[in-house]
């Protein structure tokens, strides 16, 4: 048997086309990380000069260097043609809010089987709110199971494997308490391996907001004989009388967040790790 050392039939393929894909234009937003192929220097864009046709990156150490405009950059390793921004108009972010790169038209990808999993309606809306640009390029579905105490049966029913994993968000996850002994109980289960649960030290979600976001030097301590939502609200002086009170406090609270920075560091690491877990292409 001979070895075909050339693969498959050239013809049937587009020999023409760059390993990396055929570069594309986007404008040299200042914040925008890229790399210059022929001398490896990877920065940030700090200026753009127009009349010059030239573009300056600095890298991690604060050093700059000037490049001239056009071909020759990688952004995430697909090649780029850099352009001048427009005059005109508001700038195109080149952040999502959870602080990666923002590629412009970059279109949803088709969901995966894996999903994120957290405990409640807020949780989901405010993961949505600083990832939900990272979710949908990645194909991640976010799902809020109205507390954990089910999660194995939640789990039972969605029948984890390699290729349809579960990442589950937890809030209070402390040594001792309900949700790590929960959290243990599915660790040691035969959907275990495919299943990450993490969690933050809050008693709440609303906790990891910067309470600095809303003119706080800290959250207020509640007794534990007092359901918390209410007893925060009754701490802040807002209304607390029954569920619609509660809700547009949240409303009150997520509008005061714009990205990861009004978040606690607590919170940031974990969702990045379950989002790492579901779109891992190997196996865990």
């Amino acid at each position: 048997m001979s070895y075909d050392r050339y693969g498959s039939d050239v013809l049937n393929t587009d020999w023409r086309a760059p390993k990396r894909g055929r570069a594309v234009e986007i404008s040299a937003d200042k914040g925008l990380v890229v790399e210059e192929v022929t001398t490896d220097w990877c920065g940030e864009i700090v200026a753009v000069e127009r009349d010059l046709d030239t573009v300056t990156l600095e890298d991690r150490r604060g050093r700059r260097r000037t490049f001239p405009l056009g071909t020759g950059f990688l952004l995430e390793g697909v090649p780029v043609i850099l352009r001048p921004p427009s005059r005109q108009g508001p700038a195109v972010p080149t952040r999502t809010a959870s602080g990666s790169v923002a590629v412009p038209g970059t279109r949803a990808r088709v969901a995966r089987a894996s999903r994120i999993f957290v405990e409640g309606r807020h949780d989901a809306e405010l993961v949505e709110k600083v990832w939900g640009d990272d979710l949908r390029v990645e194909g991640v579905v976010v799902e809020y199971l109205d507390g954990i105490d089910d999660l194995g049966d939640q789990l039972a029913d969605f029948r984890p494997a390699a290729e349809r994993r579960v990442g589950v968000l937890v809030d209070h996850l402390v040594p001792g308490s309900k949700e790590s002994r929960i959290a243990a109980s599915v660790a040691k289960s035969p959907v275990g391996r495919h299943v990450l649960i993490v969690g933050h030290p809050f008693v709440d979600v609303w906790q990891a907001v910067k309470p600095d976001r809303l003119g706080l030097q800290a959250w207020p301590t509640v007794p534990r004989n007092v359901e918390w939502k209410h007893g925060i609200c009754q701490s802040l002086g807002w209304p607390h009388r029954d569920q619609s009170d509660i809700a547009r406090a949240w409303k009150r609270i997520l509008s005061k967040v714009q990205g990861f920075n009004d978040l606690e560091p607590a919170l940031l690491g974990r969702v990045e790790e379950l989002i790492d877990f579901v779109t891992s292409p190997e196996g865990p």
